[in-house]
C-alpha cells in the first residue's frame, strides 16, 4: 500500500542519538530499502521495478555511478540504490491542484525533504513575475517562453545552461549541441562540485581525467586504499567489490577522519557469510587522518619509498619510471627536503605510523587508491591528488592489471555527462569534430564553472538559468548568496521529475518542465526508446525503462531539448544543420553521430544491443599511453599544504546521512552514525565540545569565518544544531549538507579546478543561551 506524502517537514527537536554502528548493510538495510519502496510504489510495483535495475535488459540505477560486474545478480541493487528508484518511481503526483492549494511562499517554508516527498511532477508550470503560485501551461507555451527568452537576450553568455549527473548521454549530447549553437560554452556541472579536482589532476599527470581501473582490477589488487570516501553510505556496492578483493587477499586501508561502518564490517545481504556467519571485516587499518592532511598522507608514503630505494634499490620500477615518466629527479628531491614534523602535523599521526602504511604500499605488488569528496573538496586538493599519482607512479602502479586511480563518482552519469561534452571548458579536438558533424562553427572561448555562473547571477549578468535536471540552489555553496543571485535572473527553468528547493527560489518569472525519469517507459516514434549511461569506470551500456510514466503525455529530457532546439533555431542563420525532430523520434539517429564525433564510440548502437557494457579508451591503462606536455605520466614536486586551524575553532566537513543521497532526503535517519529522526547535528570530540564551553546535546549555532586574500574576515551562520560527541580527530567536526552549505564561502574555492572547499570550513560554536 503506498502511503501519503508527509504533511510536516522534519522536527528537529525529535533527534535521538545512539553508537554508531560497527557493521553495514545486513538484513536492516533490505528491511528500510523494501519499506521505503513499498511506502512510495506499492508491492507489485515494487517487484516490478527493483527486478529490472543493473539488468542488461533493464534500466540503470538512477543514483550512483559504481558500475556492475559481467554477471549479474537478480537483485543487482542497494539499499541506496532502491531508495533512488522508489522516490523516482513513487505513485504520488504532483499536479495543477497542488500548484493551486500552494503558494511559492508556501512552499518555500519547507524543508527538501517535505518538498521531495510530494510526489512526481505531471505537467509544466510557470511562475509569473509578481505572480503567488504556479500555474499549469501547455507544453507548446513552455516552450516557447523559453525560446523566445533565450532569443531575446542581447548576448548568448547571457544565458547560464546546467546539467546534474543523471541526463542520459543522448540528452546530454543534445544539451551541448543546443547550448554551443546557441553560441556558449556557459555549461557548469555537478562536476564542478566534486570530482573537478580529480579530472584536473588525472589531466595534467596522466593525461585522462577519469580513473584508470576497471571492477575486475579492483577484484584483483593487492592493497586498496579508501581515502576520503564512505562506500557503506555513497556507493554501497562497492562494498561488495570489497568484499571480494578481501577473499581473494587484498588489505584494505581506510583513510578517513571518521571511522564509517561499511569500511569496518560488510554484511552481504545476498551471501550466507553476511546473514548468518558475522559477515566480512572490509579495512584492516582504518587511518583517522585530520581534515584535509591527505597531502601530507601521500608524501610521507612516497618519502618513505624513496628512502627504502636508497637503501635496497628495489622499491622504485626504474623500468616504468625511465620508459614512461617525466619528472622524478624534482619530485625525489622535494621529498628529500620534507620534514617529517611537518607531515606530523599535517595528518594527527607519527611518523612511525606512517612508516607502517607506507610499509604496506611497499610490499604490495599491485595498489589501487580510491577516492571521493574528502580529497577533492579541499583548497590544496588538485596538490593531494598529484601526489597520489605520485605514489603509484613510483611502482608502476598505472596501466598494470590490479593497479591504478579510482575517483568514485557520484551520479550514475556525470562522467558520461563529460564524456558527451558538458564542459565549460571543452577541447578544441572536440569543437572541430562538432563544427564538422554540424556544419556551424561552436563558440571556442570558455563558459563559466558552477562558481563563475552564481557569480554572474549575482552581479546581474544572467538572464535566463536553465537546469537540465539537479538541485542547484541546494546543491551550491554560499546558499544565502546563491539564493539573492536567482533572484535576479528573468527567467529560471527547471527540467525535473520532483519538486525541490530550486524550484521555490526563482527568477523573475519561474518555469518547471517535468519530464521521464530512467525507470519510465520511453516511447517515441512509434517504438519504445533506449538511452545510454557511462559509469565511474569508463564502461558504456544501455538503459530502457519499463514503468508505466505519470502521465501520458510526458517528454524525455531528449524531446525536451530537441523541441526547444527547433523553437530556438528557427531562422536563424548559422545555426547547427539537424533534424531535430527526427532526433526526438530516434535516439539511435543522435547515437549515430555520437560515434561520429566522440572517440572510443565506433559502432556505437551495436555495441550497446542488449544492454551489453563497452569499455571506452583509456590510455595509461590500456597500453601506459599518456596524452600529457611531456607524453610521459607526470611526477609532480607539490609544496605541502594542510589547513591551520585558529585557535578556539574546529574545521568542519559537509557529508550526507545514510537515508540521503546529495540534494535528495530520503529519511530522517544516519543509523550508520547513530543519528534518528532529524539533521541537524555537529559531530565533534568530546575535547572540542568541552573546549568550547558547550555540553553534548546542546543546541549552538554554527558561525563559519573565512578569511579574504585582503584580510578580512566573513562570517555566516547556520542556526540551531545539536551536539554530538563522536569519534572524531581534534578540532575536526562534521555535519550534513545542503543545511551546511550556507557556511560555505563562495570564494572559498580549491587552486586549478575551483571546486568548493566544502571539507574545510573553519567555524565556531555559539551556545543559544
Amino acid at each position: 500500500m503506498v502511503t501519503r506524502p508527509p504533511t510536516d517537514d522534519i522536527d528537529e527537536s525529535r533527534i535521538e542519538v545512539g553508537p554508531p554502528k560497527r557493521r553495514a548493510v545486513g538484513v536492516p538495510a533490505v528491511v528500510h530499502a523494501l519499506q521505503i519502496a513499498r511506502e512510495q510504489m506499492g508491492i507489485a510495483r515494487s517487484a516490478r521495478a527493483l527486478l529490472r535495475v543493473n539488468q542488461k535488459d533493464g534500466f540503470d540505477c538512477p543514483g550512483c555511478a559504481w558500475p556492475e560486474e559481467d554477471r549479474r545478480h537478480a537483485a543487482e541493487f542497494c539499499e541506496n540504490g532502491a531508495k533512488a528508484v522508489a522516490e523516482e518511481a513513487t505513485l504520488r503526483r504532483v499536479g495543477a491542484d497542488f500548484f493551486r492549494d500552494h503558494a511559492v511562499a508556501e512552499l518555500r517554508a519547507h524543508d527538501d525533504y517535505w518538498l521531495g516527498q510530494q510526489g512526481r511532477l505531471t505537467e509544466p508550470v510557470l511562475l509569473e513575475e509578481g505572480a503567488t503560485h504556479y500555474r499549469p501551461v501547455s507544453w507548446d507555451e513552455a516552450l516557447d517562453e523559453v525560446a523566445g527568452a533565450l532569443r531575446a537576450l542581447a548576448d548568448p553568455n547571457e544565458a547560464v545552461f546546467y546539467t546534474s549527473g543523471r541526463a542520459s548521454n543522448e540528452a546530454a549530447f543534445v544539451y551541448q549541441l543546443l547550448v554551443r549553437g546557441f553560441g556558449t560554452n556557459n555549461l557548469p556541472d555537478c562536476s564542478n562540485m566534486c570530482h573537478e579536482s580529480s579530472g584536473s589532476a588525472l589531466t595534467e599527470t596522466l593525461g585522462i581525467g577519469k580513473g584508470t581501473v576497471s571492477i575486475d582490477d579492483i577484484h584483483d589488487a593487492d592493497l586498496i586504499i579508501v581515502a576520503g570516501q564512505n562506500p557503506g553510505t555513497n556507493h554501497p556496492r562497492m562494498l561488495s567489490a570489497l568484499e571480494k578483493a578481501v577473499h581473494r587477499g587484498a588489505s584494505v586501508i581506510a583513510v578517513n577522519p571518521l571511522p564509517e561502518a561499511g569500511l569496518i564490517r560488510f554484511d552481504n545481504p545476498q551471501t550466507p557469510r553476511g546473514v548468518l556467519l558475522g559477515g566480512t571485516p572490509i579495512a584492516g587499518d582504518l587511518v583517522q587522518i585530520r581534515l584535509g592532511g591527505d597531502q601530507a598522507l601521500f608524501q610521507a608514503i612516497g618519502k618513505h619509498l624513496l628512502e627504502r630505494h636508497a637503501a635496497t634499490g628495489d622499491v622504485v620500477d626504474e623500468e616504468f619510471v625511465g620508459r614512461h615518466t617525466s619528472g622524478f629527479a624534482e619530485y625525489a628531491r622535494a621529498m628529500a627536503g620534507v620534514e617529517w614534523a611537518a607531515l606530523e602535523r599535517a595528518t594527527g599521526l607519527t611518523e612511525d605510523r606512517m612508516r607502517g602504511i607506507a610499509e604496506r604500499v611497499r610490499g604490495s605488488g599491485k595498489t589501487i587508491v580510491c577516492w571521493a569528496m574528502g580529497l577533492t573538496q579541499h583548497r590544496h586538493s588538485v596538490a593531494t591528488l598529484r601526489d597520489v599519482v605520485n605514489v603509484l607512479l613510483l611502482q608502476g602502479n598505472i596501466g598494470r592489471p590490479g593497479a591504478g586511480v579510482c575517483p568514485v563518482r557520484g551520479h550514475s552519469n556525470v562522467q558520461g555527462d563529460r564524456t558527451m561534452g558538458i564542459h565549460e571548458k571543452p577541447v578544441e579536438g572536440f569543437l572541430r569534430a562538432l563544427d564538422e558533424e554540424f556544419s556551424f562553427t561552436a563558440p571556442r572561448a570558455h563558459g563559466f564553472d558552477t562558481v563563475g555562473a552564481i557569480r554572474a547571477m549575482r552581479d546581474g549578468d544572467v538572464g535566463v538559468f536553465f537546469a537540465l535536471g539537479g538541485n542547484f540552489v541546494s546543491a551550491t555553496p554560499d546558499t544565502g548568496v546563491v539564493e539573492r543571485a536567482m533572484a535576479r535572473v528573468g527567467l529560471t527553468v527547471h527540467v525535473s521529475t520532483k519538486l525541490n528547493r530550486s524550484h521555490v527560489v526563482t527568477g523573475r518569472r519561474a518555469l518547471i518542465l517535468p519530464t521521464l525519469g530512467r525507470t519510465d517507459r520511453d516511447t517515441r516514434g512509434g517504438r519504445d526508446q533506449r538511452v545510454s549511461v557511462e559509469d565511474s569506470m569508463g564502461a558504456v551500456h544501455a538503459s530502457r525503462g519499463r514503468l508505466a510514466p505519470p502521465a501520458a503525455d510526458l517528454p524525455s529530457e531528449v524531446a525536451i531539448l530537441t523541441r526547444l532546439a527547433e523553437r530556438v533555431f528557427r531562422g536563424r542563420a548559422g545555426a547547427p544543420r539537424v533534424d531535430w525532430a527526427g532526433w526526438e523520434g530516434d535516439y539511435g539517429a543522435i547515437r549515430a553521430h555520437i560515434a561520429r564525433v566522440v572517440p572510443g564510440f565506433e559502432r556505437y548502437e551495436e555495441r550497446i544491443d542488449r544492454g551489453r557494457t563497452f569499455f571506452l579508451p583509456n590510455g595509461p591503462r590500456d597500453e601506459r599511453r599518456f596524452d600529457t606536455a611531456t607524453g610521459r605520466a607526470m611526477f609532480t614536486a607539490n609544496a605541502l599544504e594542510y589547513p591551520r586551524i585558529p585557535e578556539g575553532r574546529v574545521l568542519l566537513q559537509t557529508l550526507r546521512s545514510h537515508d540521503q543521497y546529495n540534494t535528495t532526503i530520503y529519511g530522517k535517519d544516519d543509523r550508520y552514525r547513530g543519528i534518528r529522526g532529524g539533521r541537524r547535528v555537529v559531530l565533534l570530540h568530546p575535547d572540542d565540545i568541552r573546549a568550547a564551553g558547550v555540553a553534548d546535546g546542546e543546541i549552538v549555532d554554527l558561525v563559519s569565518e573565512w578569511t579574504r586574500p585582503d584580510g578580512s574576515v566573513e562570517e555566516r551562520r547556520a542556526e540551531r544544531f545539536r551536539v554530538v560527541a563522536y569519534d572524531t580527530p581534534r578540532r575536526n567536526a562534521a555535519a550534513y549538507y545542503p543545511e551546511t552549505n550556507v557556511l560555505v564561502p563562495l570564494d572559498s574555492t580549491a587552486e586549478v579546478s575551483g571546486t568548493p572547499t566544502s571539507k574545510a570550513i573553519v567555524v565556531r560554536l555559539e551556545a543559544r543561551g
